[in-house]
């Protein structure tokens, strides 16, 4: 089996880390790289693999899966760059970064799969969303998505939307914790014990999902089935419509892709 090694172990680094072990890669085939001391034997402690600076990561590693920060990257790549063996696949995790930009900066005909992760992947339910590069082979495509998979779902997407992908699933874990959050503080507001109402909004939600999952009807059909004429449901989404929640979250995942696309777009 292929030797992988995760560049940043993080927190999407570690849960990748995890997913691995959990879905039966031994800990003697993945190697990580953490620049913090007191973490790297954390982590070393935890999960039994071997921790190595970028170099040596990169001299052991057939498939090199790069989660740092977008600011840490072309310092990353500048370290690794020598040591990349031609034929082995480099797998990116970080936001806005597009396969072109590290096509350049790595090793000729490079093989580069771009990722945009979520944090959902830390309980197995996360959703992947991953483009091939230039270079990228089938088989290196698929050996990407079954990396992936070990922590959830995964989607093969067109290049061009991943500042999309980025501004749904990528940023989305946020905007559901945003309402879970309000409707919590609205049940305390109601004079329920926070507890009470935490109990009640997160298993609502749960449930609400699994509805979605399970049943396949679209969300509006759901929602109507809740909506008696002249009730309670109808006096709050009257309200939600009012205040143009709709619009705003339109507007706020607009604003999420059009950063998503500065990032890219500051990259030289």
């Amino acid at each position: 089996m292929a030797t992988t090694a995760i560049f940043g172990a993080g927190v999407m680094g570690e849960t990748l880390l995890s997913g691995l072990l959990r879905s039966g890669r031994p800990a003697d085939d993945i190697v990580i790289t953490e620049k913090r001391g007191d973490h790297a034997a954390t982590l070393r402690e935890r999960y039994g693999v071997r921790v190595l600076d970028n170099a040596q990561a990169a001299e052991v590693a057939e498939v090199l899966v790069l989660v740092v920060k977008p600011q840490d990257m072309d310092g990353l790549l500048g370290e690794i760059r020598e040591h990349i063996a031609p034929g082995n696949l480099v797998v990116s995790l970080a936001a806005g970064i597009p396969t072109a930009y590290l096509e350049s900066r790595l090793p000729e005909g490079s093989s580069v799969v771009r990722v945009m992760p979520n944090t959902p992947a830390l309980v197995d339910q996360g959703m992947a969303a991953i483009s091939p590069g230039r270079n990228c082979t089938a088989d290196h495509l698929a050996e990407a998505e079954a990396l992936l998979a070990s922590c959830g779902k995964v989607l093969q997407i067109a290049e061009k939307h991943q500042d999309a992908v980025t501004a749904i699933s990528g940023s989305g874990p946020a905007y559901i914790f945003y309402v879970v959050e309000s409707m919590i503080e609205a049940g305390v507001l109601l004079g329920l014990p926070r507890a009470t109402s935490t109990e009640l909004v997160v298993q609502t939600l749960y449930g609400a999902a699994t509805m979605l999952r399970e049943t396949g009807e679209h969300p509006t059909v759901l929602r109507e089935r809740v909506s008696s004429p002249g009730g309670t449901t109808m006096a709050a989404i009257r309200q939600l419509e009012d205040h143009k929640v709709r619009a705003a979250f339109m507007t706020a995942m607009e604003a999420a892709a059009a950063r998503s696309a500065e990032l890219a777009a500051g990259l030289t």
